[in-house]
């Protein structure tokens, strides 16, 4: 059996799988909470970062792809192993061992389904544009005079929605809660997770999930007017 195969067949394969495309996904959404907070600087620059993803054309949708991979791969393995682990206990035990469990490993299946609907919601809304197409017209002039789309107006008109708003709040906070859970089962897979510096991880994610929710939200928000400091950057 190939290496590939041996992957998706062994419990220890899909386990690995899923810890990767994990990490993969976890460094997306970092660095996709960065490009979106150039919302609170000038329309210029998160304009000028729009036009420059947009400037990769093929390589952009390559990236898209690999990402859509990933994140298949990512909710394929989850429910094989859930559906694995079912199958292991299929009569309850005479001590509630779910107890031993955390909360967050415990529904971890069900926040990464909400994710994923919002993931496709999120893609349509602003990737496809499928409730505004006429935001596909709106532009941009950048200081060197290129047209460029208005990634900004897009931005502030989508989150000036309560109903958007509140599903992308409750869908992060389902995602940051999803990663503190995931952070450290990805380290476990990768055998780097430790007696000594397992409080450490710990710490970090927390420290992580909370600041990612936390920053995401203040986009939402802001834009809503409820965090005045922030509220007057926003050009509307």
């Amino acid at each position: 059996m190939n290496l590939l195969g041996s992957l998706f067949s062994s419990s220890i394969g899909r386990k690995f799988l899923m810890a990767a495309t994990g990490l993969v996904l976890f460094g997306f959404v970092t660095g996709h909470l960065v490009g979106n907070l150039q919302i609170f600087a000038a329309p210029e620059k998160i304009n000028a970062y729009g036009h420059l993803l947009e400037s990769l054309g093929a390589g952009l949708w390559a990236v898209r792809a690999f990402l859509l991979a990933c994140l298949i791969v990512h909710v394929w393995m989850a429910v094989v192993l859930t559906l694995e682990n079912r199958a292991a206990r299929p009569e309850s035990y005479g001590v509630d061992q779910v107890n031993r469990a955390t909360l967050a490993s415990r529904i971890m299946a069900r926040t990464g389904l909400v994710v994923l609907a919002f993931i496709v919601y999120h893609l349509l809304h602003f990737t496809v544009r499928l409730q505004h197409p006429e935001w596909s017209q709106h532009t941009y002039a950048l200081h060197d005079g290129t047209m460029v789309r208005d990634v900004y107006r897009m931005v502030v008109q989508g989150f000036s929605s309560i109903g958007v708003s509140t599903f992308y709040l409750i869908a992060v906070g389902l995602l940051s809660y999803h990663l503190a859970h995931g952070i450290s089962s990805m380290f476990q897979t990768f055998g780097l997770k430790n007696g000594n510096w397992t409080r450490g991880l710990e710490r970090f994610a927390a420290v992580y999930c909370w600041a990612y929710f936390l920053l995401n939200a203040l986009i939402p928000l802001s834009v809503l007017g409820y965090v005045p400091v922030l509220s007057g950057l926003i050009q509307r």
